[in-house]
């Protein structure tokens, strides 16, 4: 190995090349070019393949300075030796003839650059230029891997998210159930019971009143129970969305029209919940955004391994303002659930209207959970 020139701001080190030369004229030559150029380096001359090879899986080297033709090889074989050791390090070619079809097929296989022998003048040029661009390709790979991290632990950190939130509805449900609702069916027995003994016509106003306002309050905190955590999903995915559509349309007085290719549609209960939620944001947005609309399609469909809820309606198209807002909040959510069963989101808007399509692969069917035992809904009444 052999140095020469000073090293400067823009190198603070020597540059460490590994210049694959049969001949010592050439090699001379190119020390002489560096030297000149006042590029401060480090040399190291090997001759052979069995030689190259050793140097470069020494991973000390900044940059491969190689003749085209040597002696049994070429210098596109040294390259294919860096690329099976997987070894970033900028090639340049340096040859005395090498014709133009086999730089280009050179270039065309990786190769940083190739310089002309009689060309010497250029050399420090081609080498900081390589350099330079090796630099930028391993920063931004350094960046896209940093990218990837921060996307991975968003999406770890949206999972939990996403978790906690089902888990608090799921909580909150079961208190509403167990405390809010008990206690509300009590007061409406004790109430039937005092009205069934009161005689005097003003009493008995007052209970029907009072038991109208518990009536009222069971229903609000059912409808809330609901959808925090609806019973309905124990009948099925397609049970919940034949409901949720029930339920829309007669809140809306838009006509819901549901598609199925079966009655029932046996689907991981993760995967359940997240086209159910897709389904009741979908039908949410149509309500807010989708004035003029008159009917809203959905389409349920297992079909090839793959599950697929599509909600349509016929309104006027979201614009994008609107469209980029659903993105942002609502539908961004929807995208993350989808993700985290390994599914994915697509939202499209026209004149004819706007589109929410949620596809996940589905396991094989041995792998499915047994279905969960059939309960009637509860759409109204008392809590039980």
């Amino acid at each position: 190995m052999t140095g020469t020139g000073e090293a400067t701001a823009s190198h603070p080190r020597p540059v460490r090349i590994l210049h694959l030369e049969d001949s010592r004229v050439d090699h001379a030559l190119v020390k002489f070019a560096l030297q000149r150029s006042q590029l401060a380096n480090e040399i190291t001359l090997v001759d052979t393949l069995e030689d190259f090879r050793r140097e470069a899986q020494s991973g000390q080297h900044d940059i491969v300075l190689a003749d085209y033709h040597l002696p049994g090889f070429t210098g596109l074989d040294a390259w294919d030796v860096v690329c099976k050791l997987g070894i970033q390090v900028p090639f340049v070619i340096l040859s005395g003839a090498i014709g133009e079809t086999a730089a280009v097929d050179a270039m065309h296989r990786g190769v940083s650059d190739y310089l002309l022998k009689d060309s010497m003048h250029r050399l420090a040029h081609v080498v900081k230029r390589a350099l330079e661009i090796s630099d930028a390709r391993k920063a931004k790979a350094r960046a896209d891997a940093e990218l990837a991290e921060s996307r991975q632990r968003l999406a770890e950190l949206a999972e939990h998210l996403q978790t906690s939130i089902e888990q608090e509805r799921a909580d909150i449900a079961r208190e509403i159930h167990d405390d809010i609702g008990g206690a509300l069916a009590a007061i409406k027995l004790d109430l039937a019971w005092v009205g069934r003994r009161a005689s005097d016509a003003d009493m008995q106003r007052h209970v029907n009143t009072a038991l109208d306002m518990v009536q009222h309050a069971l229903g609000a905190s059912q409808r809330i129970m609901m959808n925090l955590r609806p019973p309905i999903l124990d009948q099925g995915l397609v049970a919940a969305v034949v409901w949720l559509a029930a339920g829309f349309e007669r809140r809306t007085g838009l006509r819901v029209h549901v598609r199925r290719t079966a009655e029932r549609i046996e689907v991981p209960r993760d995967v359940q919940l997240v086209a159910y939620r897709t389904a009741q944001e979908a039908m949410t947005n149509v309500a807010k955004h989708a004035a003029g609309a008159t009917h809203v399609d959905i389409d349920l469909n297992d079909g090839e391994g793959v599950l697929t809820l599509e909600v349509s309606d016929n309104g006027p198209g979201m614009d994008s303002g609107a469209l980029r807002k659903a993105k942002s909040f609502g539908l961004l959510g929807l995208r993350e659930r989808a993700a985290k069963v390994g599914g994915w989101l697509d939202v499209s808007a026209s004149p004819r209207g706007t589109s929410v399509i949620l596809s996940v692969p589905l396991p094989s069917g041995d792998t499915l959970p047994p279905p969960m035992e059939h309960k009637e809904a509860h759409d109204q009444g008392d809590f039980v």
